[in-house]
């Protein structure tokens, strides 16, 4: 039997990329796909329903079932409206996949107020939005169900020329980690993916001149164990995908040192003084 026989995923920012490689194997695997996607260029600028027609199209040619949706993310309206393609259509929700993004990269001191509010609201305030409506519809079902975040290393480590877009996806990390505590008691699943392929979104970058081995194709499979029963309980992960690499993130805390005095305050030079032994993990 098909993974996800009988259940019902929406995928953002579908129309291309790993969005597109997430949405033909989940439809393979038997969900009935909303294909989400703006059809914008990489920036966020523009739109068109192209890219997640086609999509949906490549799906019912292959047998499957899907609709194509074109709504924002960054907008109330918008997610909510993504989400009710789902029910108008297919009946119900099982699945949300926050995949959409977009890109502008300046340095720190380059960045302006657009750049920044602009890469925030589709990243962070959209998985915000999208898993708030998604888990509206879950809740009136009274069904469990699997929701899965996009992180990144650049939320995790930190890159060069992405102040925006890390603290978008360090923000992703966070919500990520509350709302698999605050929605287990309904039974909803909530974790999250930090791949590394390159796409569209991130064919110039260096590390893909030479590396043609981290694809959408290789990252497609960590949502499906996600999104289906193969991953049991599984809430609160943050799963990384590099090609063939897979490995878990995660916010480690040193063993640190209590001071040996009453009050228990410590001064700047001691601090200084006992350093190696406070960090050291």
């Amino acid at each position: 039997m098909a993974l996800l026989s009988g259940k019902v995923a929406i995928i953002t920012g579908a129309g291309g990329g790993i969005g597109r490689s997430t949405a033909l194997l989940l439809a393979r695997e038997g969900a009935k796909v909303v294909v989400n996607d703006l059809g914008g260029a990489r920036d966020g600028t523009g739109g068109s329903l192209t890219p997640a027609e086609a999509v949906a199209a490549e799906i019912t040619s292959l047998g499957g079932e899907a609709v194509a949706n074109g709504d924002s993310v960054a907008t109330r309206a918008g997610a909510e409206a993504i989400v009710r393609s789902a029910v108008e259509r297919f009946g119900r929700v099982d699945v949300l996949i926050n995949n959409a993004g977009i890109l502008r990269d300046k340095t720190l001191l380059k960045m302006d107020d657009e750049m920044w509010d602009a890469v925030i609201a589709v990243h962070l305030k959209g998985t915000f939005l999208c898993t708030q409506a998604a888990v509206a519809q879950l809740r009136a079902q009274g069904s469990p169900g699997s929701i899965i975040n996009t992180t990144s290393v650049s939320g995790m480590l930190g890159n060069f020329g992405q102040a925006n877009y890390s603290a978008a996806k360090a923000g992703i990390y966070g919500l990520t980690r509350t709302a698999s505590i605050e929605l287990q008691r309904y039974g909803i699943r909530v974790n999250a993916v930090a791949p590394i392929a390159k796409t569209r979104m991130t064919e110039d970058l260096p590390l893909f001149e030479k590396i043609q081995s981290m694809t959408p194709e290789h990252v497609a499979p960590a949502h499906l164990f996600l999104a289906s029963e193969l991953s049991g309980d599984l809430t609160g992960a943050v799963l990384s995908v590099a090609g063939g690499k897979l490995s878990i993130y995660k916010v480690v805390e040193s063993a640190g040192q209590f001071k040996e005095a009453d009050s228990g305050i410590w001064t700047a030079q001691e601090i200084a003084d006992h350093w190696e032994v406070i960090s050291k993990v």
